[in-house]
């Protein structure tokens, strides 16, 4: 492990510790912490680099909640198969308002980036509201396909466990509708298409920005297509070759076995995927690697990283690390033969 990735850990594990710490901390007006207050009804979980558990001194919080839900307005069980329920968030819209209130004051008072988009993705949601999003027409627009992916792919809790792990299972659930009458050879084709289309609607969402601009934000397009290319790819396949792995080894994917790749980084599975074969061993450590040269590349703030672009010639170079970074993940996919799952990848 390389002295940048070991700092970047550390970094997320003494931030995570003092935003924990504040979140336990009494209210300035003497008040309940923010945990105490809120953690029974609510979840506050991260995404992004402190979800990946690699954020650098310049990296921004990604933040989601999600609500308990409404005993009055459900049966009470979260998660199981087939479950598309209605119900109502335990947190209701003032005290919604109040948490989001402290979650910023928080980060301006630990000198954190702003929340991106002025605070517009920051929305409360429900784990049944996430998992009965899937498929819908609405998915994209209310933001629930990027909060549900995420909370699989790469999420820590800062508060509320327990609901965060309620919401985890509901999620999971609904990938595994029919998972009960087959599962001696279940296939999670409905979980690996919807991780397939958030990487290829990353893709689109970048392309869509890359008409003509000036110099400057030419460069910012190729430095969020190299961020793209690396960070985002290996969040999505670390997930894919996981499944493909798992179903190889074992015939089947239980829900278990997705609980266990949502308690692990990204690349924590890709280490764990290299055990399948030789193969895979030697492909899943040229990953790592790379991955890991990519995390000293950007270890400086976005200005300085924005000017290292505008040189044609480093930005060359850095958009030929991110192909040969996605051959290595097509490598690693196509080193795990997986049957029916693999070929679900492609058709």
């Amino acid at each position: 492990m390389g002295q940048s990735l070991e700092a970047r850990q550390a970094h997320t594990a003494e931030r995570f510790s003092h935003i924990e710490a504040a979140l336990l901390s009494p209210a300035a007006d003497g008040g309940n912490s923010c945990e105490v207050r809120y953690g029974p009804r609510a979840t506050v979980y991260a995404t992004g680099s402190y979800g990946r558990g690699e954020a650098s001194e310049h990296s921004d919080l990604d933040l989601f909640i999600v609500s308990a839900e409404s005993p009055a307005a459900d049966d009470g069980k979260l998660g199981g198969p087939g479950s598309r329920r209605q119900t109502e968030p335990v947190l209701k819209n003032l005290d919604q308002i109040c948490l989001k209130a402290q979650l910023i004051e928080l980060t301006r008072s630990l000198g954190l980036p702003e929340f991106s988009g002025g605070g517009k993705y920051l929305e409360c949601y429900t784990g049944s509201q996430l998992a009965n999003a899937i498929g819908s027409d609405d998915d994209d627009y209310l933001n629930t396909f990027t909060a549900r992916l995420l909370l699989l792919l790469k999420s820590r809790p800062l508060m509320g466990r327990t609901v965060y792990a309620q919401a985890v299972e509901t999620v999971i659930w609904a990938y595994f509708g029919d998972y009960e009458d087959h599962s001696l050879k279940f296939q999670p084709t409905f979980l690996v298409n919807d991780i397939l289309r958030l990487w290829r609607t990353f893709c689109v969402n970048y392309e869509n920005r890359t008409s003509d601009a000036d110099e400057a934000a030419k460069a910012k397009r190729k430095l969020t297509h190299y961020k793209l290319s690396h960070s985002r790819l290996l969040t999505c396949y670390s997930g894919i070759v996981t499944l493909l792995a798992t179903y190889r080894r074992k015939g089947t994917v239980s829900p278990g076995d997705v609980l266990e790749l949502v308690a692990k980084t990204p690349r924590e599975r890709i280490k764990e995927v290299g055990e399948v074969s030789p193969r895979s061993a030697k492909t899943a450590t040229e990953v790592l690697d790379s991955y890991e040269l990519f995390l000293d590349r950007t270890d400086v703030d976005e200005p300085a990283l924005r000017q290292q672009f505008l040189d044609k010639t480093y930005a060359r170079e850095r958009m030929e690390e991110a192909r040969q970074f996605a051959e290595l993940i097509h490598d690693l996919v196509s080193s795990i033969e997986a049957g029916r799952l693999s070929r679900a990848i492609v058709v």
